[in-house]
């Protein structure tokens, strides 16, 4: 082998679902996963004990396995924690129980919160196929400070919370009066974002990557939520120019 050639490693069937993955997209990923300041406070090592499993609430129900999580990248089996980021890190619920439980103080959940932040940059399917329902949150929330309004609680905007949604749907007058938030075509109500703060918040967004991170999964709604922002800092504009006039 010539110097300076590399040898491409692939998984993945090109007939298959998944596309091709090469060694060195693979080693990115987990480069990327490892390289946060929280994967060594997240992951201590792993006694292969399986008490975090035995108490994950979604384990129960999907097909996932926060000892699986620790033991992949532990090992640093990299094809294993792709195919874990495809669909499994979503089934998660974020309940950090499996922290809570582990003898040597691992957090698979924090793990996994890793692992999706990785899929998002790196512009994962899974990532776009999990938070492409909640596009209509995230627009609220980056557009206008709030992330959810009572009439948002329905089968049409959460069709996938299966039949328990009646009772959630039913007192809609209760909950406008309890949380009173102005949002996108749905309700009015007195309580607005602060024009100062929206533009911070997006100022924050935007520097911390999150916006760049809403690009790569859905550009669409990126293109709408600047849009938004860049008229809300026109107005911002506006009036502090008014005010230096006075």
């Amino acid at each position: 082998m010539h110097a300076g050639t590399r040898v491409q490693e692939f998984i993945g069937d090109p007939v298959a679902d998944n596309p091709i993955v090469s060694r060195d997209a693979l080693e990115e990923i987990f480069a990327d996963i490892q390289a946060d300041e929280r994967y060594d406070h997240e992951l201590n090592g792993c006694l292969n004990c399986g008490i975090c499993t035995a108490t994950c609430p979604a384990a129960h129900y999907y097909d996932f396995s926060p000892r699986e999580i620790v033991q992949l990248l532990w090992t640093e089996n990299l094809e294993g924690i792709y195919d874990a980021m495809q669909e499994k890190i979503w089934a998660c619920a974020q309940c950090y129980t499996c922290a809570a439980r582990c003898p040597f103080e691992n957090s698979p959940g924090g793990l996994v919160m890793l692992m999706r932040e990785t899929a998002i940059k790196h512009g994962m399917e899974s990532a776009k196929n999990v938070l492409r329902p909640f596009s209509r949150v995230m627009l609220k929330l980056i557009s206008t400070g709030n992330q959810l309004s009572p009439d948002m609680i329905n089968p049409d905007g959460f069709a996938d919370w299966g039949p328990n949604i009646a009772k959630i749907d039913a007192p809609l007058k209760v909950l406008r009066s309890a949380i009173p938030m102005p949002t996108l075509n749905t309700i009015k109500t007195a309580w607005e974002t602060n024009l100062k703060t929206s533009v911070e918040l997006y100022t924050i967004w935007e520097e911390t990557g999150v916006l760049d991170q809403l690009e790569t999964i859905d550009e669409n709604l990126f293109d709408v939520i600047s849009d938004i922002m860049d008229e809300k800092r026109e107005d911002w504009e506006d009036f502090l120019d008014e005010q230096d006039d006075d």
